[in-house]
């Protein structure tokens, strides 16, 4: 039985608890990791399920993942999104190698999961995770935004260089894009099963209500100091 808690090549970096940082990774030659719903359904569900000390087989867990007892998480992920290439995190660690250990079994599963389901070998992500440390509010603010918006990618490529041209259009896609986090912070009120991947009390209350999200997610996009 394989147990998701390999620790191999872990990167030695020096992350530190409290500290924010900003972790993504792409498809190896930037192919393609998410082809189909189920797809992206299993990388969410491991988002919750990786982030633990304990050693889980996916054939021990039952249908609902979220009901999986965590005991001591690894980290506290504060907003995710999950691209058909690659994928996007913000991500404070517990201790000091938990975010290796937690992307590590991550990619690990999926990879696996992967590779199984399509008949492939080798390689699925374009090594290992990249970091960056974001060092202060500003850059935080500008990554959540971008973050959340990036899916905009999918009905204007263009969004980056030359702004949002139809920020209503933008505003009903994202408010049907079922992998990010943007839908955990709009719907506050009525959480759906995949909020509980979200650690909000480790990470500076900037939503305390969506009105204040709906307008500061576009807005903070101005701030451009962090480029990911």
């Amino acid at each position: 039985m394989f147990l998701y808690n390999i620790y191999m090549s872990i990167r030695k970096v020096n992350f530190v608890p409290g500290e924010y940082y900003h972790v993504y990774n792409r498809g190896n030659s930037k192919q393609v990791i998410f082809r189909d719903e189920k797809d992206f359904k299993h990388f969410i569900f491991l988002l919750y399920l990786s982030n633990t000390i304990r050693n889980f087989a996916m054939r021990d867990i039952t249908q609902n993942f979220f009901n999986f007892n965590q005991e001591k998480q690894l980290v506290s992920i504060g907003a995710w999104v999950l691209m058909s290439n690659h994928f996007h995190l913000i991500i404070t660690p517990t201790e000091n190698e938990s975010i290796s250990k937690f992307m590590q079994k991550l990619t690990t599963a999926y990879s696996m999961y992967y590779n199984k389901k399509y008949k492939r070998t080798g390689s699925l992500f374009e090594g290992k995770f990249k970091s960056k440390h974001i060092k202060d509010d500003r850059n935080l603010k500008y990554l959540f935004s971008y973050i959340h918006l990036n899916p905009i990618k999918l009905i204007q490529k263009d969004w980056k260089e030359k702004g949002i041209k139809d920020k209503q259009q933008a505003t009903h896609f994202l408010n049907d894009y079922k992998y990010s986090s943007y839908q955990d912070y709009l719907n506050i009120e009525s959480k759906r099963p995949e909020s509980i991947i979200l650690n909000k009390k480790d990470f500076p209350s900037y939503f305390p209500t969506k009105e204040k999200f709906k307008k500061e997610i576009f807005e903070w996009l101005s701030y451009k100091d962090l480029t990911p």
